[in-house]
């Protein structure tokens, strides 16, 4: 089994931060987009009981405002 199966089931994160400082940026982006979709965040941080739509479409919606903001800034655009 891949290193995914042995890590399932524990509370260590393998999707650690590249620029820690904009955590709380990202934070903030994901309550957004749970706003915006009508998902509530677990207060516990535990999605275990969202259907894979849900947590899909939060996902997906984080990627593409991602996206979004990462061609704004390389093209010059400084407004979101």
């Amino acid at each position: 089994m891949g290193q995914a199966g042995q890590n399932q089931g524990r509370s260590s994160r393998s999707n650690n931060l590249i620029v820690p400082q904009a955590n709380a940026a990202l934070q903030q982006l994901k309550f957004e987009a749970a706003q915006e979709l009508g998902v509530t965040i677990p207060q516990d941080g535990y999605y275990g009981n969202y259907t894979s739509r849900e947590t899909g479409s939060l996902g997906g919606y984080i990627t593409k405002r991602l996206v979004q903001l990462a061609e704004q800034q390389l093209s010059g655009r400084s407004n979101v």
